[in-house]
């Protein structure tokens, strides 16, 4: 691993490890559902939101920029979680649709906000609900109690990796 500013080797944190115990950690399996049931959602959600017409990335800029009076490219990417170069080519293609134009606000001429045209906010009218429904019927199997209960313990193991 190599310094980004200097290019010289920088140490990785040394972690006291006990040889042959670290596949048989408990974490692990956890790990393992965890990626799995990314996956999977992302595999379930990724194929509605073709059907509708829209690649993955698409939706999520239509269904961030809808019911908004449009955001700054860095607001965007941070919403999305998509990074600003991707995101170029994302709003380029939907500007190319007619779905998104791009607006210099008033007073900073350096960004742009990204906002759903006419059209894009018609879309947007119809693709999210329908989207939120096709979710529902998995989301619907567990009840509000349980489905707090994930998101209470998802949000304590990201707040873990975030310390």
């Amino acid at each position: 691993m190599r310094d980004g500013t200097t290019g010289e080797p920088t140490m990785l944190p040394s972690y006291p490890a006990t040889p042959g115990a670290t596949t048989k950690e408990p974490f692990l399996a956890v790990l393992r559902e965890l990626a799995q049931a990314y996956h999977a959602f992302s595999a379930y959600s990724a194929a509605h939101v073709r059907q509708l017409g829209l690649t993955p990335a698409q939706f999520d800029v239509i269904a961030t920029l809808g019911n908004t009076q449009g955001m700054p490219l860095s607001q965007l990417a941070q919403q999305t979680l998509i990074t600003k170069g991707t995101l170029t080519g994302i709003i380029d293609r939907l500007e190319e649709k007619g779905l998104v134009r791009r607006e210099v606000p008033t007073g900073d001429r350096r960004s742009f906000l990204a906002v759903l045209t006419p059209a894009g906010e018609t879309l947007f009218a119809q693709v999210f609900p329908a989207h939120i429904a096709y979710l529902k019927r998995v989301f619907a199997e567990g009840d509000e109690g349980e489905l707090e209960q994930v998101r209470r313990t998802l949000r304590e193991l990201r707040g873990r990796f975030q310390d």
